[in-house]
């Protein structure tokens, strides 16, 4: 029986995760931190956050003096 187009699409890479895996794994982490952590932050009004993914990738938020979001973050590469 053939797969349905959300089947075949569950596991679809990008460009950037079939050449680059590890660019691609590091752009993801950034670009979760600052959207769906930022978001996060945000709607419950905290004022720190620190993330850690368990690979290596840490990041921190915290909430500056004029109602900023300050992020710092790092990933980890194994070569």
């Amino acid at each position: 029986m053939g797969k349905t187009m959300n089947e075949q699409n569950a596991h679809a890479r990008t460009w950037e995760e079939t050449v680059e895996p590890e660019q691609a794994r590091r752009k993801n982490w950034a670009g979760f931190v600052e959207n769906e952590a930022v978001t996060f932050f945000e709607k419950f009004d905290l004022e720190k956050l620190t993330l850690e993914d368990g690979l290596g990738n840490k990041a921190k938020l915290q909430r500056t003096k004029n109602n900023g979001i300050k992020i710092e973050y790092t990933s980890s590469v194994v070569l």
